[in-house]
């Protein structure tokens, strides 16, 4: 295993996720939000499907038991996230979401009995800080913290489930990932995701709690091809393949820079302007990492 393998590949995956939130909310104006989970995961279900048949002779209890566990935290991460996204505005939906930098270390302690280094915990304050720094607006500071208080809606609610949820979700795909073929799992999360996306999609139209609706073109296209390759089958592969090389936490502080290249990809698609506040939080969240990898070398 190279030096920083693992942390360089898991970067990859937060560069890659940084760009789904433009693409995404774009997306949503054509497709609502569980069917657009629906055919992303499907799609990518499809793409591996060739590759199923071969590796599920090598399946067991154990490793379909937790594939299940962790598909299920996968489709409410996923879900909340995108039918969050549809009701709360950008700042307040890459803060919230960011906040599971917190959730992560105090899962990992209550799961697996496993404190974070004072490294990481020092990373980890730096980060929320400059999460802090990154998503505030205008000329104050605590501009996020205000917005929210004022304005607490059911987009942000869905948001803060969705930054527990993902918390969970690294802290038993550590403990999962360690003992079972990453290639099953990979199919596992993706498959499950898929259709419970269909399920929730049908329950909640009978329900009349989201009204379907589908628009194909160009656009929608774009969003599904890259969200189904490169944001689904790429970026769980090398998660699954990868995390279980740092610890949760560490892996949270990595993935806390997804707002960070969200910012930049919106810079360029949207020519949203990145404040000074955003630059000071990129700095921040750089450091926190830095410094987390820092004490691992000394202790490790």
């Amino acid at each position: 295993m190279k030096k920083y393998l693992p942390e360089t590949l898991l970067m990859l995956n937060t560069v890659i996720w940084g760009a789904t939130f433009v693409i995404i909310k774009s997306a949503l104006t054509d497709i609502s939000p569980l069917l657009f989970i629906s055919v992303r995961f499907l799609f990518a279900t499809i793409i591996l499907l060739p590759f199923a048949f071969k590796i599920f002779r090598n399946i067991n209890k154990e490793t379909f038991l937790g594939g299940l566990l962790l598909g299920f935290l996968y489709f409410a991460g996923f879900s909340t996230q995108t039918i969050g996204l549809n009701y709360t505005t950008a700042t307040k939906s890459a803060f919230i979401t960011g906040t599971f930098i917190i959730f992560t270390p105090l899962f990992q302690i209550l799961i697996e009995r496993r404190p974070p280094s004072r490294g990481v915990i020092i990373g980890i304050f730096m980060a929320l800080i400059g999460l802090i720094f990154l998503t505030s607006t205008g000329d104050s500071l605590l501009a996020v913290f205000s917005e929210i208080n004022q304005n607490f809606n059911i987009g942000d609610f869905f948001t803060l489930i969705c930054a527990i949820v993902f918390s969970l979700y690294l802290v038993y795909l550590d403990i999962i990932s360690k003992k079972s073929d990453y290639k099953l799992l990979v199919f596992l999360q993706i498959s499950v995701t898929g259709v419970c996306g269909i399920l929730f999609s049908l329950l909640f139209t009978v329900w009349e709690v989201e009204k379907v609706h589908f628009n194909f073109n160009y656009n929608l296209f774009f969003a599904i091809l890259y969200t189904s390759v490169l944001a689904t089958v790429l970026t769980t592969t090398i998660q699954t393949m990868y995390q279980k090389f740092v610890t949760p936490s560490i892996a949270g502080i990595i993935l806390s820079f997804e707002p960070i290249f969200a910012a930049v990809f919106a810079f360029f698609m949207l020519n949203e302007k990145i404040s000074n506040f955003g630059l000071i939080g990129c700095l921040l969240i750089f450091c926190g990492l830095i410094i987390s990898e820092i004490y691992k070398k000394k202790n490790g």
